[in-house]
């Protein structure tokens, strides 16, 4: 007996580690193909004659309204106990690349707005999935780092993104960066469905037959009911809301005001600021678990509200590499949020609604974050043109740089009520 206990530890550590890197490779597609669209809309707007609504549009709600509303029947699909969870990656990983390499076919507008509400009913069936798989495979006192992991795809990816294409529209235009960024998609789509296998598929059936997933009401209705939830999913759509905004305009900042080229913005903003988000990503995974679920989004909380004052003064500089470097240390702040909050929400729900609690957290994210965020910024952009000419833009960063206070006494909230949250769940 001890001999099989000794040889299975490390097949599972390695199934996991598999798991954990094909996952994240698979969100950094996601974010590459969702994000690209911010550093092209220059060129895009330009050659398209886009008003800056129109650009907010594409970057957001056109994307956002459809990613949101599909995943919350998705998840409940996928919190089915006969749900092959792998099988939807792979579905949705080859629909949004091949969507992407058709943003860049597009002959006006509407066939690119079409383009990219395809992007965004491939990319529905992804992080709930992942996170389901995740939490079923890895340990309670280790979720919240294997979670910031995955988020990981975020930064990575959004950072790939800005780069890439940003190089990619210098050197051979807008059109061409889309294609070149989402064939890899479709391949890594036939390696996930080759090499990675749903834990489900191959568990033994157990004696008691399996608790059935809630219907739509009941789980709705089960997180609606969750005060400090409801508090963190609150907290969560505002980093969102903030976080989508400013990541597109201010890629239109830094080329608007600062007179940066597309693959200058991509190589210094997105490149220098995407290494950071990536350690926040990552320091605030191991900083909940270090916390304990008691203060698991403390960090979080005190980091967005010491950011607020440090990224009003970098848009305030005049100098663009004094403000990327003022830039720095709020967008690692900003970050630490993603493993705590969505780890969190794993712990203080019954197991069979946990893709449902992502999704939910999803749903507010992308539809009031990111489907009105670049919106909502492009409308104020173009209301503050007759003031403000060509740093309408800048105006709106002031703004939203002070507005990171409230996502950070959400969060301040939703923590006074976690280990009451959690214990409730037990």
């Amino acid at each position: 007996m001890a001999s099989v206990s000794v040889d299975a530890a490390p097949v599972r550590g390695a199934r996991e580690r598999l798991l954990l890197w094909t996952l994240l490779v698979v969100y950094i597609l996601n974010f590459l193909d969702r994000q690209i669209v911010t550093i092209l809309a220059e060129p895009i707007r330009k050659d398209l004659q886009l008003a800056d609504w129109q650009l907010g549009l594409l970057g957001g709600f056109a994307f956002a309204a459809f990613y949101a509303i599909l995943g919350i029947p998705i998840a409940r699909h996928v919190d089915k106990p006969t749900t092959n969870r792998v099988g939807i990656i792979t579905v949705s990983l080859a629909l949004w690349s091949g969507m992407t390499a058709l943003c860049g076919m597009a002959g006006g507008f509407v066939q690119l707005l079409l383009c990219r509400v395809g992007v965004g009913v491939g990319e529905a069936g992804c992080t709930p999935s992942a996170h389901s798989l995740i939490a079923d495979s890895v340990a309670p006192d280790r979720r919240g780092r294997a979670i910031a992991f995955y988020g990981l795809g975020i930064p990575i990816g959004s950072l790939l993104g800005t780069i890439i294409g940003g190089q990619l529209a210098d050197a051979f235009g807008w059109r061409q960066a889309f294609f070149v960024v989402g064939v890899p998609g479709l391949l890594m789509a036939l390696f996930l469905w080759a090499v990675l296998r749903d834990p489900r598929a191959t568990r033994p059936a157990p004696a008691v037959a399996a608790k059935a997933a809630p219907s739509l009401r009941a789980a709705l209705a089960g997180l609606a009911s969750n005060r400090c939830y409801v508090l963190l999913v609150t907290a969560a759509a505002l980093v969102a809301f903030l976080s989508y905004g400013k990541g597109q305009w201010a890629l239109s900042y830094f080329q608007r005001t600062h007179g940066l080229t597309p693959g200058q913005a991509g190589l210094y903003v997105g490149g220098i600021l995407g290494a950071a988000g990536i350690a926040g990503t990552w320091i605030g995974g191991w900083l909940g678990d270090r916390f304990g679920h008691r203060h698991m989004v403390t960090a979080p909380a005190i980091g967005m509200a010491v950011a607020a004052p440090i990224l009003f003064a970098g848009y305030m500089t005049d100098d663009w590499r004094l403000a990327i470097g003022l830039l720095v240390l709020p967008t690692l702040l900003n970050s630490m949020y993603y493993g705590p909050a969505y780890a969190a929400a794993q712990l203080m729900v019954p197991k069979e609604s946990r893709a449902m609690a992502s999704a939910v957290m999803l749903f507010a994210q992308n539809f009031i974050g990111l489907g009105l965020g670049p919106l909502l910024f492009g409308l104020l952009s173009d209301a503050f043109k007759p003031m403000a000419g060509a740093e309408s833009v800048r105006w709106v960063l002031f703004i939203a740089a002070w507005a990171g206070l409230a996502p950070a006494f959400f969060f301040w909230r939703a923590g006074r009520r976690m280990a009451a949250a959690i214990a409730d769940n037990r």
